[in-house]
């Protein structure tokens, strides 16, 4: 619609405009009690640690510092900024730390020597950041949580420090990435020649991925895009990484405009993850057999980034002193934000009580 003369500009759009003009000193924005002044007590700040002789980022939010700590592991790209757009019910029950890994986000640096972003490298970045928490917070014991390739390194902080971690959160849990990738890639043909999409089944079937050739770059330069196409991305919602996930980080408010930039050199510089072709020809079904804390599994039924089938087998022979596996039957690849609701019951009755009331039948 046009009035005097002067197109009026979607919500969207102003947003971005006014953020262009946004300097240096963003912050995380604070708790607000009822009256809308600053909650006693509570944290919410964004910092920089030396984890192994390199600079790293995080941002801290907690309500008390009395709850309980959580460490978040990221997949890929660092998502904190999500939570400005969907409910998270994480700070609700834990004091968060939402860390950004070496090579990532705040953590990018474009002089980083990538040969140093190796499993074992992020596994003892984890077991600094976790020291650093337990040691601030005064806490024994931290909570883990790994989403997608967070998971691939959450999993085996907990399984070779147990003594660091109250439990282990898996969501969207990484397994045998290789096997994933293959039946993502069978899948998405199947779907998209049931749709009429011969373009994107002739591309797909250009890239097949195998387990003797891996995933080829041709597979990977479309796979983002074929799985948000059809809903078994990042979120069932979620139809584009280009305004799902790329336009939400501009719009952040509690970025730095040279955040933002480092947010998506990092990413570039990673492609799917600065791990992948450790990820692709690692089994973690072989690798982590038990663990030595209680571990809960959060899954989208429709989630194809990590295997919903390959995880839930995975869970089944893991051996844990408690253990409960929970599908989101409405969700993809990140359902502490798709399903909020039923999140926080399982973080309230089963995680924080080390039960397994709300997981699936066996």
């Amino acid at each position: 619609m046009v009035r005097g003369g002067k197109r009026r500009r979607s919500p969207r759009l102003t947003r971005i405009l006014q953020l262009f003009s946004l300097r240096g000193g963003a912050q995380p924005e604070p708790f607000l009690d009822g009256t809308g002044r600053v909650l006693a007590g509570s944290i919410s700040e964004k910092l920089y640690l030396d984890v192994n002789g390199t600079r790293q980022g995080m941002i801290i939010r907690s309500r008390t510092p009395e709850l309980p700590v959580l460490l978040y592991l990221h997949g890929g790209l660092p998502e904190y900024f999500l939570t400005e757009h969907y409910t998270s019910p994480l700070e609700d029950f834990f004091t968060v730390a939402w860390w950004e890994q070496r090579g990532s986000g705040m953590s990018y640096r474009r002089d980083g020597a990538p040969e140093t972003i190796t499993a074992a490298q992020l596994i003892s970045d984890t077991f600094a950041v976790t020291d650093y928490l337990r040691r601030r917070f005064g806490k024994e014991y931290i909570y883990l949580l790994g989403h997608s390739g967070g998971s691939f390194i959450g999993i085996q902080a907990a399984h070779q420090s147990p003594e660091r971690y109250a439990a282990y959160i898996g969501m969207a849990q990484m397994v045998d990435q290789l096997q994933s990738e293959i039946l993502a890639w069978t899948y998405m043909i199947e779907r998209f020649r049931d749709s009429g999409d011969a373009k994107m089944v002739r591309r797909l079937q250009a890239a097949p991925v195998t387990a003797s050739a891996g995933t080829p770059r041709q597979y990977l330069a479309i796979r983002d895009r074929a799985m948000h196409k059809l809903g078994v991305g990042t979120m069932r919602s979620m139809g584009s990484v280009v305004t799902g996930i790329f336009l939400s980080s501009l719009t952040s408010s509690q970025y730095t405009w040279a955040e933002k930039a480092r947010l998506w050199q990092g990413k570039r510089a990673a492609g799917v993850s600065a791990l992948w072709e450790e990820m692709i020809s690692t089994d973690l079904s072989d690798m982590v057999r038990a663990l030595a804390v209680p571990a809960f599994f959060f899954h989208g039924r429709h989630d194809y980034t990590c295997s919903y089938d390959l995880a839930r087998e995975f869970v089944a022979g893991l051996r844990a002193p408690a253990k409960g596996f929970y599908t989101f039957e409405l969700s993809a690849h990140t359902p502490i934000l798709e399903e909020p609701g039923r999140a926080a019951t399982i973080l309230r009755e089963d995680v924080l009580t080390g039960s397994q009331t709300c997981a699936d039948p066996h």
